[in-house]
């Protein structure tokens, strides 16, 4: 698994977007026991918090220690610095295990052999994630040349699958039909920007060249963004499968 979040874990975890409770809720009503959770991947931990609140205990591990020391904490929350194809669970311990906006990164096969290793007989797998977000469409046109055009090239070729809804990944599972979800928020100009700067294709072109890329289209995204809603909808990725 690569890890491109490291660096800016601070930021990730102020300006990345959470997933509504509705959904989380949803989720949930599958599991039919609530005794432990795992959140793979977990980052600022927010789904590994949100599932604290209704499971006895909850796991969250993350291969990078600056994401877990940003995490949200609670009392029967256990952080842990950890691969996701390899981790030091038991066979069958968990009722449900999650992973957001992260499946992409890893080697499918050795993780799906994991899953099958500590995921309860009984138990749920979930995938969360979230596609690439719309705006008003005056900021949409610039917004795109800025992800297609200024930092495309700086995407790793991972992120196709995100591109592609997380519908091409392999789902070796029983998968359950769902219902769809998406997120809406107001965003200030600081928001926008601090999301455009976790992303990795942002990191890696700053990484290659020395410089911003963000600053190639600051004043022209302000001003669209000052005189428009300031609305943002991401459409939400989401599926959910059994042991077969």
């Amino acid at each position: 698994m690569k890890d491109n979040f490291s660096k800016q874990a601070l930021e990730y975890s102020k300006y990345r977007p959470h997933y509504p409770d509705e959904m989380i809720d949803y989720l949930i009503a599958f599991v039919k026991n609530k005794s432990k959770a795992l959140d793979i991947a977990t980052g600022n931990g927010q789904i590994a918090h949100k599932l604290s609140t209704v499971f006895e205990k909850v796991y969250g591990i993350d291969i990078s220690q600056n994401q877990l020391d940003n995490a949200i904490q609670a009392s029967n929350l256990v952080y842990q610095l950890e691969s996701a194809e390899k981790t030091s669970f038991d066979n069958q311990t968990f009722d449900l295990i999650t992973v957001a906006q992260a499946i992409h990164w890893f080697d499918f096969d050795l993780f799906y052999k994991e899953i099958y290793r500590i995921l309860k007989p009984d138990g749920i797998f979930a995938v969360l994630g979230y596609g690439l977000f719309s705006t008003n469409a005056e900021s949409d046109v610039i917004l795109r040349n800025y992800y297609y055009n200024i930092v495309g090239e700086y995407w790793d070729k991972e992120r196709k699958y995100l591109d592609e809804n997380y519908t091409t990944i392999p789902f070796p599972f029983d998968e359950i039909t769902i219902d769809s979800f998406e997120n809406r928020f107001i965003w200030s100009f600081e928001e926008l920007m601090g999301y455009l700067e976790t992303w990795s294709a942002t990191q890696h072109y700053i990484l290659k060249n020395k410089s911003n890329p963000l600053e190639l289209i600051r004043e022209e995204l302000n001003i669209s963004w000052q005189n428009n809603d300031k609305k943002v909808t991401f459409p939400l990725l989401f599926r959910i499968g059994k042991l077969k």
